[in-house]
């Protein structure tokens, strides 16, 4: 597993890719559920899950009562996500541009983009092909609707959608368990 601590209640469906740096850290919690199967979901998942931490000192932490279906976590500095949290299929919460906006930069050091934390708080759920962006902090309890590209904050309890994400309305009313 990568160096990857089993944690109790684990659950895989298939086999999820996992390219760990030897220095960077990945703490996972308790009953974590990965779906990389076509069919472990009716939203047939593009491709196993992927957990990638690719540099040194980056850190990669998750809750308990994690779940993901075909989706992809890319961390070069950190992203931490909290309790049941749930991300659809294929979604996307990646820290780092990969590579430089300048093309001179990006021929001289292509792996060199900019990052950014990432943080997701607890009973957050994403829907399915959703991409949340570098620096993007999602307040507990709220919904990313899908095909949503979250770039900036969004807060607690609301539900937000688009390209770039927008608080569409608050979920008060709706019997959410509030995370106090």
């Amino acid at each position: 597993l990568a160096g990857v601590k089993w944690g109790r209640g684990w659950r895989l469906y298939g086999t999820p890719i996992l390219q760990i740096h030897r220095r960077g850290r990945v703490i996972i919690g308790d009953r974590l559920e990965l779906r990389s199967s076509v069919r472990s979901n009716p939203l047939a998942p593009n491709h196993p899950v992927v957990l990638s931490v690719r540099r040194p000192g980056a850190i990669l932490t998750i809750g308990d009562d994690f779940g993901m279906t075909g989706g992809m976590i890319v961390c070069e500095e950190r992203i931490t996500i909290g309790d049941r949290v749930t991300v659809g299929a294929n979604g996307a919460i990646l820290d780092t541009d990969f590579h430089p906006l300048d093309p001179h930069l990006r021929r001289l050091r292509p792996l060199d983009g900019a990052t950014a934390p990432v943080i997701i708080e607890d009973d957050v759920f994403i829907g399915m092909n959703t991409l949340v962006l570098k620096g993007a902090h999602i307040g507990a309890g709220s919904v990313i609707g899908a095909g949503s590209v979250v770039t900036g904050n969004i807060p607690p309890g609301v539900i937000a959608a688009g390209s770039p994400a927008r608080v569409i309305r608050a979920l008060e009313g709706e019997n959410v368990v509030s995370s106090a």
